[in-house]
């Protein structure tokens, strides 16, 4: 070719084609496969690059990383994505021209440390006085020219009344306001009629509150809270599915005022099959209805057909109007309220083929846009004041109770009518002033804006709570964000699991949360490192890949000098995928003879790692489950379990050739274990708090993508199962040798040494007999359980937890409440029988850690509400999270709650041999030995 050198370089070149939509398309990025570019003709035309070199390449290599090509966020058509898109790429630009600027000192500080400014004091917050508690409140709407004002906030309601009247057709003007309206059509695609009737419920949602009431039945205080109806909900007709598929021209009315609408107003929809008989329930076999939970009401049973959410304000603060498609969700979670799911996604699913479409139409109110009225106006006004003395105690009552309780009418008045009260008293009771205000009284929403800008700053832990799904509000979510800023490093990395999660409850991309993370990422590299992570793992959920797509983009286009050391990783894990697919493929080829499959097996993974581009691919990389750890050396076998995971040992560069262990894992979704680590090393930072070590081991564990992660292997361990077997002969006897786990220790350690490993094993099986009990964590099989060599007893593979125990036949496999077996004490007293002086020091210090997490049960509450729709297996209710309640005991005072864990103490030592008689049956099943 004599005329290539002509071109230049290959990179100032790029493929373009005629698409399947008949339309050029520029194949910018060279990852992608010709079967996903699907081009109409076998044809592609080398064309020059409009964009510059480094540009290129940059976006390649982003687009490496979040897993798509840009070139899929460029088409979607949606004015959010653009904007946002637009503004992060002129903040990250602006970014990266002051890192230019910096020295090499400055840039280290910028990126590993972070120092905090002082924050404004409890005082003087967003700029208002702490005295400022007058009220005054300017609403207009925009493109008008008649603002809004009003003082005092009584006659808001009126002004609002008498412009809508002034400038609302006749007809809503003689009633003085505008009632939400929205029309509705239905289409099911092609043979994806499963009943014969179905009818669709619209309610509208102002996600927040408990709408149970009080009730002194021992079932209602297991009341769990839901989302709060802002008006009554609206059915539409029922419509014969088999003969038109759609409904027509239907339109539902609400009754609320639209100048009543809370800002995240959201529309939820349900359409379900209905059915006068049980007995057709039969005609429905194989159909995807029958996986679904019935619901039975005014003798009729009612099936989930899809759902979908919406919101009612668009990203701007704009009324919507007009037409809208909304292609709707299948899969419905448990335990729903009247098959609404309000906790759901506000986003349609993107699988717009195979998915049942609904089209919507909000009317037009005005001749212009409705725009949601700032508040931006303080002035003085002094509230109406209470003689709050006579209701203290029942104020301060109420305040103290467990995130989980409920609140009646009264209670909520009570909260609502002493606010200023609660704000003086009880600040760290935000969260159930939040839950007493009216929301469908626009009123109130304009009187808790003020009062949020004079509230002191609460604690990051205690602010938390504000970002779970029943605080949606714009200003509280904003008001949480700004008491979060007070985190260190350290703490933000300790909640960066819930945060990300809490992203979902985001209906706007641009929010002050994602701003917040992505300004401490790019802060700080490590904080940003499991930041992309996080995200990048659940990128293949259809509800969040866009959102956290934008995310990651921003996050690289503004932290460039991270990318080749993500990129290296993604590689490496692609690789191991790789190999782990070869090690599948090989055992179940050669099934039928275990020795050949092993050597064959062993033989072509060993084979395909000594390849120079998986070598080189696997060396020299930062963990994943640690980015301060440089990684080099691979050496990798297989695992003999069912996902035949690779087990794979490195050197570490940095720490003179200290190896380290890692097992890599693709089949098992790895995020329960993930966040029962988490919480385990948050109870362990808590005990330190209070001056008491019990010697945890929350070992490393990092979901990468769709059932994938890495998991740490912990050094000079073994399991109780291996230890048992080793000393016997007999694997049904093992289980019943008490001997052998304190003779394990005696041989590995002597002197004072076996005094620090048995004060070790006290310490660290104090600790996670109280952490057992406290997550409700199943399937404690001697497997599970494992003791280092120094004595740390430590617990592994948490795939049941919230008191979800196994059971065989209807029987529960496991009846004691945490394991605690003779052989344990055995070891605890030293083997000495009447040793009860170390016996009643272990006791002591399961009842000391047990208080300490009663005190923070609100905290362990409010993690585990903020990772509810993240898919979790086990926890996917507010009804997962009664577990907690119910074993920390929160409600009862210090002293019942000592004497429930005495018992369940009791209890665990006394049924230890039913533990055994598991262990035995265990051991016999699987051949520890082999």
């Amino acid at each position: 070719f004599p005329l290539f050198p002509a071109l230049g370089e290959m990179e100032s070149h790029m493929f373009e084609c005629v698409n399947q939509a008949a339309v050029h398309e520029e194949l910018e990025d060279e990852t992608r496969r010709l079967c996903d570019v699907r081009p109409f003709l076998p044809v592609l035309k080398l064309i020059t690059r409009n964009c510059g070199r480094a540009e290129r390449l940059l976006d390649s290599k982003i687009g490496v990383l979040i897993g798509k090509g840009l070139h899929e966020l460029d088409a979607i058509n949606d004015q959010e994505v653009k904007d946002f898109r637009g503004k992060t790429l002129r903040q990250s630009e602006e970014k990266m021209q002051k890192v230019q600027m910096m020295s090499c000192t400055e840039w280290l500080q910028a990126s590993f440390s972070q120092q905090l400014e002082p924050g404004p004091g409890p005082d003087q917050i967003n700029g208002v006085s702490d005295r400022s508690t007058d009220l005054k409140v300017t609403i207009h709407f925009d493109q008008s020219q008649v603002p809004l004002s009003c003082t005092p906030p009584e006659l808001m309601d009126m002004a609002v009344r008498k412009w809508l009247t002034t400038h609302g057709p006749e007809k809503e003007a003689s009633r003085g306001q505008y009632f939400l309206r929205v029309s509705h059509s239905l289409e099911f695609l092609c043979g994806d009629d499963p009943l014969s009737h179905y009818k669709s419920q619209c309610v509208l949602y102002c996600k927040k509150g408990n709408l149970h009431k009080p009730s002194s039945s021992a079932s209602a205080r297991r009341a769990v809270p839901r989302a709060e109806l802002l008006c009554k909900p609206a059915v539409s007709s029922e419509s014969s599915g088999r003969s038109e598929h759609t409904w027509r021209d239907s339109t539902l009315e609400f009754e609320i005022s639209v100048c009543d609408l809370p800002r995240m107003t959201r529309l939820c929809i349900a359409i379900y099959a209905v059915m006068d008989k049980v007995k057709k329930q039969k005609s429905t076999k194989n159909t995807h209805i029958n996986k679904y939970q019935t619901i039975r009401k005014s003798g009729k049973v009612l099936y989930p057909i899809a759902w979908v959410n919406t919101m009612v304000f668009d990203y701007k603060g704009q009324l919507k109007t007009g037409d809208i498609i909304l292609h709707c969700w299948s899969s419905f979670p448990d335990e729903l309220e009247e098959m609404l799911n309000p906790i759901g996604t506000v986003q349609t699913n993107p699988y717009t083929e195979n998915a049942t479409a609904l089209h919507i139409s909000f009317p037009e109110y005005l001749p212009h846009a409705i725009v949601f009225p700032p508040f931006d106006k303080v002035t003085s006004i002094e509230p109406r004041r209470f003689d709050s003395k006579k209701f203290h105690i029942e104020l301060k009552e109420i305040m103290e109770r467990d995130p989980l309780s409920q609140l009646c009418e009264n209670e909520k008045d009570l909260i609502w009518t002493l606010r200023y009260d609660c704000r003086e008293n009880f600040p760290q009771s935000l969260p159930k002033l939040l839950l007493s205000v009216k929301w469908s009284k626009h009123e109130d929403m304009a009187q808790l804006q003020v009062l949020l800008q004079i509230w002191p700053k609460l604690s990051p832990r205690d602010a938390l709570e504000l970002l779970d799904f029943n605080y949606p509000d714009q200003y509280v979510r904003e008001y949480a964000v700004g008491c979060l800023r007070d985190m260190s490093d350290e703490e933000l990395s300790q909640y960066l699991l819930q945060l990300v999660q809490v992203l979902r409850y985001e209906p706007y991309y641009d929010c002050a949360l994602t701003h917040f993370l992505l300004e401490r990422a790019q802060r700080n590299r490590k904080i940003g490192h499991f930041l992309f992570w996080h995200l990048r793992s659940e990128l293949h959920m259809p509800a969040v890949s866009v959102q956290f797509s934008l995310i990651l983009e921003a996050y690289c286009r503004g932290s460039i000098p991270h990318i080749e050391v993500l990129k290296k990783q993604v590689e490496a894990l692609s690789k191991l995928k790789s190999v782990n697919e070869l090690i599948k493929f090989g055992t179940m080829k050669n099934a039928r003879s275990k020795a050949k499959e092993a050597m064959l097996t062993k033989e072509a993974m060993m084979t395909c790692l000594r390849q120079s581009g998986y070598y080189e691919t696997l060396s020299d990389i930062h963990s994943p489950l640690n980015p301060n750890i440089l990684l080099a050396e691979v050496k990798c076998r297989y695992m003999d379990s069912k996902m035949k995971p690779l087990w794979i040992v490195y050197n570490n560069k940095l720490l003179d050739g200290d190896t380290l262990g890692i097992i890599f894992k693709y089949g098992d979704d790895l995020r329960q274990d993930m966040l029962t680590l988490q919480i385990l090393r948050l109870m362990d930072l808590l005990w330190k708090e209070a001056n008491l070590d019990l010697r945890i081991v929350p070992y490393g564990c990092l979901a990468t993508g769709d059932r994938a992660g890495l998991i740490e292997v912990v050094s000079s361990a073994d399991t109780i199962a291996n230890i048992q077997l080793t000393s016997s002969n007999v694997a049904a006897a093992a289980a019943f040798n008490k001997d052998a786990l304190l003779n394990w220790l005696k041989e590995r350690n002597s002197g004072d040494a076996l005094d620090h490993a048995i004060e070790e094993f006290t310490l660290s099986c104090a600790g996670y007999c109280v952490a057992t009990y406290v997550l409700g964590i199943g399937d404690r099989h001697s497997d599970n359980i494992m003791v280092r060599s120094t004595g740390q007893l430590f617990h592994i593979d948490f795939g049941h937890i919230l008191g979800n125990f196994k059971s065989k036949f209807g029987i529960k496999r496991e009846r004691v409440p945490f394991i605690l077996t003779h052989d344990f004490i055995h070891v605890i007293q030293q083997g000495k029988t009447g040793y009860t002086e170390k016996f009643a020091s272990f006791r002591q210090y399961c009842e000391e850690a047990y208080l300490i997490l009663r005190r923070n049960g609100n905290l362990f509450i409010t993690l585990f509400a903020l990772m509810l729709t993240a898919g979790l297996p086990e926890l996917t209710s507010v009804k997962d999270i009664q577990y907690l309640k119910d074993s920390l005991a929160l409600g009862k005072t210090d002293d019942e709650a000592l004497k429930q864990f005495r018992q369940k103490f009791d209890e665990a030592l006394r049924e230890s041999w039913t533990t055994k008689v598991n262990w035995m049956a265990h051991n016999v099943a699987k051949d520890n030995r082999s």
